[in-house]
Parts: C-alpha cells; structure tokens; sequence
C-alpha cells in the first residue's frame, strides 16, 4: 500500500534513515516538504540559440510602433526557478522577426531587452512574427539570465501557426527546431473585428546552478 508522506518520514524515521529536528517535528516536516513539491516546476527546455541574435538590444516593452502591419501580439509571463522561486530582476532578451519573416540585422526592430519586475513578471508587445524562410515555424527567441541560475536560450511557438494544422500535439515535430510540444502556446484573440490583438502566456523555469 502506497504510504502518505507523512507515514513515509515516520517509517525512515524509525528505521533510522531520516532525522527530524525537534524544533520543527514529523508533520510540519510532512507539511512543508509536500508544500515544496507542490511549488516544484519543469525547467523550460532549450532551444537552438539561432543566428540573429544581436547584443545590447534597447530596454523597451512595444516592440510593435503603431501603424506596423501585422497581428498585434502581446506576450507576458513570469521567471521562476525550479524550485517555485519566483525570480525578479531577471534578464529577458527577445528576438523574432517582422509579420513577413524577415529580422532586422541593421537595427533592432523587434527586438528587446527586459528586467522580470518585483513579482518576477515580464511583458511585451509585438506583432505576430511570419514563417521565416529557412525555419518552419512561426517563433519567438528568449535568452534568460539570472544570478545564481543556468542561462536559457530557448524560442516560444503559437499553437495557431498553419504549420500545425491544427493538432501542435501531433505536428510539433514538422520543425524540427521545436525541441519540445511545451514550447507551443495557446492564442488568444481579443478586441473587436477592427482590433484584433493576440495574446500569449509564456513562463521561463530556469535551473540553479
């Protein structure tokens, strides 16, 4: 019969393989490392760094300036390590191309540089990057940094893009850049039908060193 986590620590506890300090007793060290799994996250997978990053990209949050063709898009989310720690002041570089797939390599349009706030959350507009030539996939570049943490580069993919046809669960693969199906985020539309905006959920789970 499976034991509880409490019944657990009690048995390593008698078998002499587990000590629990008086100050803190059998439940609460029961209680708090049930608590600590329940914060635990997923490390967000990796991804191909790509080869138009470009260092030092401006501190701005509107990528997309008004008048710029393409769905308009807003991406946010929030930092946090592996072990539920939220983690605030972390570096976000974003990169990605223009709505007909092509990057600035002169400038930095669509591209930027964050900090997570004091609730570790990031956020940013854009518009709704197209399929560059030689990638399959419609995507969006991160490279996240934090003292005390492995850095991430990795690239956030929209559930919606022609490419999946539908089904990213069965389809992630046909790019096969796309490391993983978690990478591939839902869309919504909000607005009315003369301002349609997209918007995307994407938290980072960085690894300690």
């Amino acid at each position: 019969m499976d034991l509880n986590r409490r019944e657990l620590l009690a048995k390593c506890a008698a078998l002499g393989v587990l000590t629990v300090a008086p100050s803190l007793g059998l439940a609460a060290a029961a209680e708090a490392w049930t608590e600590a799994e329940k914060k635990a996250r997923h490390a967000t997978p990796q991804a191909e760094f790509g080869p138009f990053y470009k260092r030092e990209a401006p501190n701005v949050a509107a990528l997309r300036a008004p008048g710029d063709p393409g769905l308009p898009l807003a991406i946010a989310g929030a930092i946090y390590n592996t072990r539920g720690n939220m983690l605030p002041g972390a570096k976000i570089e974003v990169w990605q191309t223009n709505h007909i797939g092509h990057y600035d390599l002169q400038g930095y349009r669509y591209r930027a540089t964050l900090l997570a706030d004091a609730g570790a959350a990031y956020q940013f507009t854009s518009v709704m990057p197209g399929h560059y030539p030689a990638r399959v996939c419609q995507h969006v570049h991160f490279a996240v940094t934090a003292t005390g943490h492995q850095p991430l580069v990795t690239q956030l993919y929209f559930a919606t893009d022609p490419v999946f046809e539908g089904d990213p669960d069965k389809n992630y693969t046909k790019d096969p850049l796309c490391t993983s199906r978690e990478l591939v985020r839902p869309v919504m539309l909000t607005g009315d039908p003369q301002a349609v905006l997209a918007s995307v959920k994407f938290e980072v789970v960085l690894e300690p060193l």
